[in-house]
């Protein structure tokens, strides 16, 4: 259908409305970000914080990431003073200096206000990713002898604290994060979001976003095969076998499951070597778990190459062998799964991913068990002397 000069320069019309509104609204939305950020950097400190905190000169403020907000002074004699607020309701806030963006190796300042209203702050290191690896009070970060402290003011935290260098600090991988869960004992607890950026304290300005390492997009890699090899596969392998016998298909269907979970099982093995070489962590419950399925998942494999007849006399012994052993080797893997995800601080979207699956499992081998049962419970029996062969 062809249009006229009217209909063209209706939808031409239309086109610019559309094209101006969109951009008056990106421009609106980046000059209320700006607004709120003047807002926020043209708040008194002195008000509030002691010094130097209150009163620092030729401040730098800068917006960093979601509403953290960032306020420094470099001094002279290399001596920054840094003033890190955000939103705050509870949990923990941190400022982390890493040598090369990542968490591992990083010194880090963290802080929380407690329900009834005391302030906590201290310096952190991180060996490792989980929880108990990230050690209170220590860390390389060169503090002064001025007090560290942490401040809520309204439904805002402010974290603060002064560092002192050999040389005028310039770029700077930072980590930001929080948690809404309160440290144990002054341990932080996992946190619930973060991120890594490159800080320019010569300019004052964030200039990139740190790239998640290969090491991050491998330990996915890791739980995914692990999930899908040891806690989909093999199980609907095992369970296919013991309660569809009847079905002709039952062994290729058997033999197909358990070829493709041991083979995502394997990857798995493989990017766990890699991670485990990269990161070095210490957790040889997981390591040794993971080590005990590969043997057992092998055993299968090569029990499978030496299956004896069924007229034979050592077939029930390889039975017992190939059930037992494939049990054992599920029950761990269930086992490994959930330790891995522990270590790994996986998130509640994992943790209830795997539950579902779990549980799915175990709720279909019990209601195929009681099938089962009630199936051979109502097979007719044959009297002793029926006649076998009539004929």
């Amino acid at each position: 259908m062809k249009m006229d000069g009217v209909s063209r320069l209706l939808v031409l019309t239309m086109f610019f409305v559309i094209l101006f509104g969109f951009q008056s609204e990106k421009n609106g939305v980046v000059m209320a970000i700006d607004e709120d950020a003047k807002a926020l950097c043209s708040i008194n400190l002195a008000e509030f914080l002691p010094p130097p905190y209150g009163g620092l000169e030729n401040m730098v403020c800068q917006p960093v990431w979601n509403s953290f907000l960032l306020r420094y002074s470099q001094s002279k004699d290399n001596v920054i003073t840094i003033v890190l607020s955000t939103i705050y309701t509870s949990g923990w806030v941190g400022m982390g200096f890493s040598p090369d963006g990542m968490m591992i190796n990083s010194s880090c300042m963290a802080g929380w206000v407690t329900p009834e209203g005391h302030g906590k702050i201290k310096q952190y290191y991180a060996e490792g990713h989980i929880p108990s690896k990230v050690i209170p009070d220590e860390g390389e970060l060169p503090l002064t002898s001025v007090p560290p402290l942490i401040y809520l003011q309204g439904a805002t935290v402010y974290l603060a604290f002064q560092l002192k260098y050999t040389s005028r600090l310039k770029t700077q991988s930072m980590l930001l994060a929080f948690s809404s869960k309160y440290p144990q004992h002054h341990h932080l607890t996992a946190h619930e979001d973060k991120t890594a950026i490159k800080f320019d304290f010569s300019s004052g300005t964030p200039f990139s976003a740190i790239a998640k390492p290969n090491y991050f997009i491998s330990s996915t890699t890791h739980g995914v095969l692990g999930i899908l090899g040891w806690g989909l596969f093999c199980p609907f392998g095992a369970i296919f076998a013991r309660y569809f016998r009847y079905q002709q298909i039952w062994y290729y269907v058997h033999i197909s499951a358990q070829f493709i979970g041991f083979v995502l099982g394997l990857a798995g093995v493989i990017v766990g070597i890699q991670l485990n070489n990269k990161l070095q962590p210490d957790i040889p419950g997981h390591q040794g778990i993971g080590i005990l399925i590969l043997v057992l998942s092998i055993l299968q494999v090569l029990a499978f190459f030496a299956r004896p007849d069924k007229d034979s006399k050592y077939r029930r012994y390889w039975n017992l062998h190939h059930s037992w052993v494939g049990r054992t080797a599920l029950f761990f893997g269930a086992v490994n799964i959930v330790l891995g995800m522990h270590y790994a601080g996986a998130g509640p979207g994992w943790k209830l991913s795997y539950g579902f699956v779990l549980a799915s499992t175990m709720l279909a081998c019990i209601l195929l068990e009681m099938l089962s049962r009630l199936r051979k419970f109502d097979e007719p029996t044959l009297p002793s002397d029926y006649p076998i062969n009539s004929i």
